[in-house]
């Protein structure tokens, strides 16, 4: 391989690590971010506040904590909370799940939302 198709490629190599780091999300920033939650959501299982504990959220199909009363919307949705699903929702909840129960607005920063699931996914395990 020539020295300028190895250069290329270590550019390209190291412009992709770098744009899937900052996708990843800051999980300290996260955990700040996280204060908008706190007010209805626990991360303990089992202990469920206005919302459901987020404990064990990712993998987990939408509606189906137990001892949560959620709405029939949020039950029937078929969705199955992962990254892009969780995105979404806290994205815009009302549009994302029609007829769930979440009174929030939504995050409207990307890079937000991106902080918030890294902190989540280390937080809910």
């Amino acid at each position: 391989m020539s020295r300028v198709a190895l250069s290329v490629f270590a550019l390209l190599a190291l412009s992709f690590t770098l744009g899937s780091a900052q996708a990843a999300g800051n999980p300290e920033e996260g955990r700040k971010a996280f204060a908008k939650c706190r007010a209805c959501h626990q991360l303990d299982a089992g202990k469920h506040a206005v919302g459901p504990s987020l404990k064990g959220v990712f993998g987990r199909k939408a509606g189906t904590t137990e001892g949560f009363k959620y709405s029939d919307a949020m039950k029937n949705s078929g969705i199955t909370w992962s990254d892009d699903t969780i995105a979404q929702y806290l994205a815009d909840p009302k549009s994302f799940i029609k007829g769930n129960k979440m009174v929030f607005p939504g995050i409207k920063r990307e890079t937000e939302i991106a902080d918030l699931i890294a902190y989540l996914k280390d937080a809910t395990k």
